[in-house]
């Protein structure tokens, strides 16, 4: 049986329950793993800081990975080992189309979240990710820096309507996915899970049939197509269930302590 060394776990709907917390049993798991010296990680679409929080609680042991796999930084010292940005001109002529269309914009500069509207979907994203947030209407008022991440939030629907447009807008630098059904998300093309588990892979020196990717969206489906063992949560949607190496349980059953348990601490 193949010795697995790293391991990437999404964060909402993978290892954290409904009620945004981690298991008693998966906690166990994973610090059992840790001791055995294997590298677990988180991989999420959610910014450094509100995953970080997340990491130290649960004793993780090396870098984790954000903003769906464009930001790559160590849990003590802070430092980055790799990140992507979405380019400036593509970022503003995102910005200038959903001002033309009415539709709900947000961004991330230097790990803090800039909404250029206000109301309720702003209110429940930060709620949900437990961040705070700075609305700026104005492009051009926006603090120097990077675009990591751009979100459009709205009906799942209107979302699939818009895929295609906004695929054909937007500049092949640019990677388009949803991490939930309301959520569509703009990164630069290297700015993937895949990736970033490939590079943390490399980076410590460890082949990539050494990894185990878990995650439940579509925006996992990078990194479970890229790792040596690619698993998809129970509660995963359809298409990424389809493509995984294994299903394991669902969030609120312990499915990632199944998979550590099955593939590292019995193996």
């Amino acid at each position: 049986m193949t010795k697995y060394r790293l391991i990437a776990m999404d964060l909402d709907d993978t290892l954290l329950t409904d009620d945004l917390t981690v298991s008693d049993r998966t906690v166990d798991a994973m610090r059992k793993a840790i001791s055995q010296g294997v590298h677990l990680t988180i991989a999420t679409g959610r910014m450094f800081a509100s995953a970080q929080r997340i990491a130290k609680q649960v004793g993780l042991n090396v870098p984790i990975i954000t903003y769906q796999g464009s930001l790559i930084r160590n849990l003590l010292d802070e430092e980055v080992l790799y990140e992507r940005s979405v380019p400036a001109e593509e970022a503003r002529k995102l910005y200038e189309y959903t001002r033309k269309h009415g539709l709900h914009l947000q961004t991330y500069i230097d790990d803090k979240l800039y909404s250029f509207d206000d109301g309720d979907k702003l209110a429940a994203y930060a709620k949900q990710s437990g961040i705070p947030y700075i609305v700026e209407p104005d492009f051009d008022r926006l603090p120097p820096g990077n675009h990591t991440k751009l979100i459009i939030i709205d009906d799942p629907d209107k979302l699939d309507a818009l895929f295609p447009i906004l695929r054909d807008l937007m500049g092949e630098e640019v990677h388009m996915t949803k991490s939930k059904a309301n959520y569509l998300e703009f990164l630069h093309r290297e700015g993937t899970k895949g990736h970033a588990l490939r590079f943390l892979a490399e980076h410590y020196g460890f082949s990539m049939e050494e990894t185990i990717a878990m995650g439940d969206a579509w925006n996992d489906r990078e990194m479970i197509e890229a790792a040596g063992l690619g698993v998809a949560m129970a509660n995963a949607v359809p298409a990424l269930r389809e493509i995984a190496d294994y299903v394991t349980l669902g969030n609120n059953e312990d499915g990632v302590a199944h998979v550590l348990e099955k593939f590292v601490l019995n193996s």
